[in-house]
């Protein structure tokens, strides 16, 4: 199947099309093919060589000063464009809630300060004790025949190394599941 070669990205008719290459510049003339045969000599050889070292020093320094000036501008691009859209589609943005302003209004913040922070989004969403998964208890067998208790992901609460009625209960009906590994 046939296709436009200006249209595939990988082409250097493409690059070159799309202003992605130079393809103005004295030094790709180099690389242009001679069908003029040239009789062999040692020392025309050896000032080739050089001169090619010589001019691939200089096109890769053209090409990425090239691609400098290309390129320059291109954050504040993507930060206008970014802003652009976030405009438009300002709607489907997540609104504060009802519980956060009377938060807000308990602390002591007056309606223009909350309608100031409702329409530029700062306000921070706090819910460092919300978990995503649950935490697991892994329950594991030592030699001596003791069963040790290890915790993984969830929310630990840190205590003050006092042990109270209620946490007694809870690791009582915990040791009601466990698993004896008795052959």
């Amino acid at each position: 199947m046939k296709r436009n070669p200006r249209k595939l990205k990988w082409t250097k008719a493409y690059r070159a099309s799309a202003h992605k290459e130079m393809t103005v510049d004295s030094t790709l003339q180099f690389g242009a093919r001679r069908n003029v045969p040239v009789r062999y000599d040692r020392d025309l050889v050896a000032k080739t060589l050089k001169a090619m070292e010589r001019v691939s020093e200089i096109r890769s320094r053209r090409e990425r000063v090239f691609y400098k000036k290309r390129m320059q501008g291109k954050r504040e691009r993507e930060i206008a464009a970014a802003r652009k859209l976030v405009a438009e589609n300002e709607h489907l943005l997540p609104r504060m809630r009802g519980s956060e302003k009377k938060r807000l209004a308990a602390e002591g913040a007056t309606e223009e300060e909350i309608a100031a922070l409702e329409a530029e989004g700062r306000l921070a969403k706090s819910k460092a004790g919300k978990v995503f998964g649950r935490e697991k208890i892994r329950q594991r067998v030592t030699v001596d025949g003791d069963v040790v208790e290890e915790r993984e992901g969830g929310v630990m609460q840190e205590d003050d190394g006092e042990w109270d009625d209620e946490d007694a209960e809870e690791d009582d009906d915990d040791e009601d599941g466990d698993v004896d590994m008795e052959d």
